[in-house]
């Protein structure tokens, strides 16, 4: 099935699964405290099935799936992954939560756990095991992980993805700009100089649920917009959602034609052909560019950049979080903790963090001191995605 190469497609090769590699040895250096785990005593004769979103660097299903069998070797329980195109999961979800069957641990998105809240396992001693042994949860860790207005966990965040601005450098300069600007106005300058040089933007307008959504949150953050208050209410129906609009009527004709069906891959590809020179994305796209010698001039000549702020106080950008969580119709619930719960112990998630190159960064503060983030300059930005202040 393609769906599950998506960003993959653009390999990052064998110098990141190497990477996951070290990580096996560097996990060691990771700071922890000494911390007793819950007891959850395994259930006799306990299987399990996970599913979880598919890969875009590879690897992500490479290592996880190898931290699956370990797991399986070390606690004699059987674990079948599966990996779902990530217009997919969602849609699965809604089934397993619906007919109370399926899957025992649901790998799915950030805000998921909460639409089943009521239907779900509390998982707040496998997370304050967690946070105390790994130095605590990051902010949007505790936001998509805990019900809303409690201390209770209902999800487990296993990283988020956050999608700066990734742009040619000699194409910003070219247009007369030493970088990407914070401000609306020069920004949109910025872009309608690249579209005369025939090096335009191109962003995903509505049908990729990482890139796609990205764009929309910043489009109404940096305006000062939101789609809900801090109390939850919807709030889109404002001047600020209207000037957002507005700007993005302006905004919208500097862009490469094509971007109303574009997929989460999609700017990807076009980034990677030069068909567009700024974006915004992942740090996949990076490395993929650099690990091709087919396209490491490409890599040499990229730069990240937060999103511009416009009005925000902050880059106003978030993250695309994975968050794990079990409904309460799982019959073997004490192993699908485990199963969470070992997976995110450094043994295995410092290789798999590693070897993802830090496309899912992490939601425990002590993974911070993983040595790949000070391997390359260009990557330092994507460290604390899970720390941004905007969620959605």
């Amino acid at each position: 099935m393609e769906s599950i190469t998506r960003r993959g497609a653009l390999a990052l090769g064998a110098g990141a699964l190497a990477a996951g590699s070290l990580g096996r040895q560097s996990a060691a250096a990771i700071p922890r405290a000494d911390v007793a785990p819950p007891k959850l005593p395994i259930e006799s004769g306990a299987s399990l099935r996970v599913i979880r979103p598919a890969r875009f660097v590879e690897p992500d299903e490479v290592i996880f799936r190898e931290n699956a069998a370990r797991f399986s070797e070390e606690y004699k329980v059987p674990v079948r992954v599966d990996f779902v195109g990530w217009e997919d999961i969602r849609p699965q979800t809604a089934v397993i939560a619906n007919t109370g069957s399926g899957p025992d641990v649901v790998i799915g998105w950030g805000d998921d756990p909460h639409i089943y809240a009521d239907k779900l396992i509390e998982l707040s001693d496998v997370a304050e095991y967690l946070g105390k042994r790994y130095g605590g949860w990051a902010f949007l860790a505790e936001k998509y992980g805990k019900r809303h207005r409690t201390n209770n966990w209902i999800g487990i965040p296993f990283g988020g993805s956050t999608g700066p601005i990734v742009y040619r450098a000699s194409t910003v300069r070219e247009a007369g700009f030493d970088q990407v600007p914070d401000d609306h106005a020069s920004y949109l300058k910025l872009l309608q100089a690249m579209k005369r040089l025939n090096k335009p933007a191109g962003f995903a307008l509505g049908n990729a649920v990482g890139d796609g959504n990205g764009f929309a949150n910043w489009l109404l953050w940096s305006h000062g917009a939101s789609l809900t208050d801090e109390e939850g209410k919807v709030s889109i129906n404002s001047r600020e959602t209207i000037e957002a609009l507005n700007y993005l009527r302006e905004l919208y004709p500097t862009f490469v034609s094509g971007v109303l069906s574009w997929l989460d891959p999609s700017n990807n590809r076009a980034y990677s052909a030069q068909e567009i020179h700024l974006t915004a994305n992942g740090v996949s796209l990076y490395f993929a560019l650099k690990n091709d010698p087919r396209t490491r001039p490409i890599a040499e000549d990229t730069e990240h950049r937060p999103l511009p702020r416009g009005r925000a106080s902050a880059p106003p950008q978030g993250a695309t979080v994975l968050n794990a969580m079990i409904f309460r119709h799982v019959q073997y619930p004490n192993a699908a903790k485990e199963f969470i719960r070992f997976m995110m112990e450094a043994e295995q998630y410092e290789p798999w963090l590693s070897g993802c190159l830090g496309y899912w960064s992490q939601p425990l503060g002590a993974y911070r001191e993983a040595a790949f983030w000070n391997s390359d300059r260009k990557i330092t930005l994507f460290r604390d995605a899970m720390n941004h202040p905007y969620w959605a």
